[in-house]
């Protein structure tokens, strides 16, 4: 029997009203075309409630979400025990004149848990922490340039995005240096070039990039990168924000054998409650303690009570053991059934947060034509971005996921909406 299509009539009516007071209606990475929601009609694009693996739009359609808001749901949506300890800590205060000393515990418990931190500096957004470890670089070092991966995503700031960008000027980019990914040599001649005037390298601890199958570091190629980095006197800052506590509570850099002397999180961190962090060895600290850089609300105590409560449990549940146990099930039977379906799905990245890729189509139409009838079906996953698992994720859902693939492989053949 064929599995239902969903309809979506009280979207399509919230998005035209939005669209009259909203630049764009939704805007930014949950943007229908920039969430790489292709094609829009497909998807649904307001949400009415979430538990555990799901999330329910306003049209009463039920989705297994493979996006996870992006990455911050990691334990599952509405976890009771941090949603319990956020609730505790807003009774006693959030928002205050002076921050709670949860932050100096959450901080704390960073310190214990991720290998190569001393300190840890709270803020909001990826972009806060990953903005802030590029200025403590350049403020320790007194140097400018700064050597990123191509392929990279640091956020939003302007020294992050590129020359052609709307609104970004030449100046705010002109320290940049781009280097292909896994390759030693050109690092290697990028800082003979400019000796003495490199202050970081900014990278994601593997190369889980958007419109490109992911890859893992060459064996070696971060402990080469680290052992440059001190030659030279450079700084170098892991952006953990997406993959962070996915592969290693004790971060990435643990996770591929080497240490980083910053590093961001941001999506994991709290289970959804908005705050991120960036951790750091001693030697930056008066650097970083220098600056004058805040937000209103970045010492507010509810997210770091919530932050508490889900590290913990994360430690627990040998979090990143389970999500990648997880991760590999689903896409070993996602490609199985499309090869038994005539089609070829390729998988990169660790499974925790996959990649998918269907090969044989330089068009990306196939894969786009693919996904839509995943998420027409209540599997939620978008076309071009590495996808999440959480914790709440049963076997029964991804059992329901492999049926529901095979189900879209046979409507892509038939040409169905």
């Amino acid at each position: 029997m064929s599995i239902p299509v969903n309809h979506y009539e009280n979207t399509r009516a919230q998005f035209e009203r939005a669209c009259k007071v909203i630049p764009s209606g939704i805007y930014g990475h949950l943007g229908p075309a920039e969430g790489c929601m292709i094609p829009v009609e497909a998807f649904p694009l307001y949400c009415d409630h979430a538990k555990g693996s799901y999330f329910w739009d306003i049209d009463g359609n039920r989705f297994i979400d493979y996006m996870c808001a992006y990455g911050p749901n990691i334990l599952g949506y509405n976890d009771p025990e941090v949603d319990e300890a956020a609730r505790r800590q807003m009774e006693k205060g959030n928002c205050t004149t002076s921050p709670s000393p949860v932050m100096i515990d959450f901080a704390e418990l960073l310190v214990d848990t991720v290998k190569s931190a001393d300190w840890a500096f709270f803020a909001k957004n990826g972009n806060d922490v990953t903005s802030l470890s590029v200025m403590t670089a350049r403020a320790y070092t007194h140097r400018k340039k700064i050597v990123f991966f191509k392929g990279y995503y640091h956020g939003v700031s302007p020294w992050a995005q590129k020359i052609d960008y709307p609104g970004i000027l030449p100046e705010e980019v002109c320290n940049n240096i781009y280097v292909p990914w896994n390759d030693l040599e050109v690092l290697k001649e990028v800082f003979e070039e400019n000796k003495g005037q490199i202050a970081a390298i900014i990278s994601q601890p593997y190369m889980h990039g958007n419109f490109a199958d992911n890859e893992l570091p060459a064996e070696g190629f971060w402990q080469e990168v680290r052992a440059l980095c001190d030659a030279e006197g450079t700084v170098l800052i892991i952006d953990d924000v997406r993959a962070g506590f996915r592969l290693d509570l004790q971060g990435s850099d643990h996770y591929f054998g080497f240490e980083a002397d910053m590093i961001c999180f941001c999506k994991a961190l709290a289970n959804g409650y908005n705050v991120s962090a960036l951790c750091g060895k001693n030697f930056l600290k008066n650097a970083v303690s220098s600056m004058s850089y805040t937000g209103s609300y970045w010492m507010s105590a509810v997210p770091f009570a919530a932050g508490i409560a889900c590290l913990n449990k994360m430690k627990r549940l040998n979090l990143p053991s389970l999500l990648q146990e997880k991760g590999k099930k689903l896409t070993d039977g996602l490609t199985r059934i499309a090869g038994e379906e005539g089609f070829h799905l390729v998988v990169s990245g660790a499974p925790s947060l996959f990649y998918l890729r269907t090969a044989d189509d330089d068009s990306l139409m196939l894969h786009q034509a693919y996904i839509a009838q995943m998420v027409r079906r209540g599997v939620f996953m978008t076309n071009h971005h590495n996808h999440f698992i959480n914790a709440a994720l049963s076997d029964a859902d991804i059992e329901y996921t492999w049926e529901v693939a095979r189900e879209a492989w046979k409507a892509v053949k038939e040409g169905r909406a």
